[in-house]
């Protein structure tokens, strides 16, 4: 040491530190009653914590199952199934949702029962509930409708329109029954130059919202009678 400052500085330093180690006992046991009492209070927690998921579940069933049955899943069963566990930073509980969608059909994980199209049903209606209890200020669709078609389509893209009146919702898809649905329709697209590929988009006017539903609609060979069904989808005379 090279200053008298500096001993002095280290003898407090190791006075603090025998003090500490004098005081041992009574530090330990002051901390084991300190976490005794958060253990305590977090066991309160995760309680009150499972009784609102178990009211909370109820409630989402019920929810889940009016959305999703006019999506042609009249058969729909769910169930959220609560397990008491060790207690960890999410609570007590684990947590699994549970489906069945035929009668007689046990209830089982989505992923080992569901279709595609049943898949992209439930996620529509979750997300749905999502969009409405959460407030959200936009909400992005990315092929949620894979699967599906017909008057099932039609439907989901009734029930995108739905939310569109509360939030901005903004859809991919390649269903003609859904992007009819939309108030603006943009074109993805990709180009290419010497050296790389851009990706590119723009708004489509209402002429070329037709064409394009009626290439969704027929394929590569746009017809008159293609046209008149894209305008019939558009509502457009």
């Amino acid at each position: 040491m090279s200053t008298v400052g500096q001993l002095i500085e280290l003898r407090e330093s190791f006075r603090a530190r025998l003090d500490e180690l004098e005081n041992s006992s009574f530090t330990i046991e002051e901390l084991e009653k300190e976490a005794r009492r958060a253990k305590s209070l977090a066991k309160e927690l995760a309680a009150q914590l499972s009784k609102r998921r178990a009211e909370e579940a109820a409630r989402f069933e019920a929810d889940l199952r009016e959305r999703a049955m006019p999506l042609g899943m009249k058969n729909l069963q769910i169930k959220v199934e609560l397990t008491p566990t060790e207690l960890s930073s999410t609570g007590a509980d684990s947590i699994r949702f549970l489906f069945a969608f035929n009668k007689n059909q046990p209830l089982m994980p989505v992923g080992g029962t569901a279709s595609g199209g049943e898949i992209s049903r439930l996620m529509l209606s979750i997300k749905a509930i999502i969009a409405d209890k959460m407030q959200l200020p936009s909400i992005i669709f990315d092929e949620v409708d894979t699967g599906v078609s017909g008057d099932v389509a039609n439907r989901m893209g009734a029930m995108m329109q739905s939310i569109a009146a509360n939030i901005q919702v903004m859809a991919i898809t390649h269903l003609p029954q859904v992007a009819a649905k939309g108030n603006a329709h943009f074109k993805v697209y990709k180009q290419d130059d010497e050296h790389s590929t851009h990706t590119r988009i723009r708004r489509l006017s209402t002429d070329e919202r037709i064409d394009e539903l009626a290439v969704m609609l027929s394929g590569s060979t746009v017809d008159n009678a293609a046209r008149a069904n894209a305008k019939s989808l558009l509502n457009i005379k």
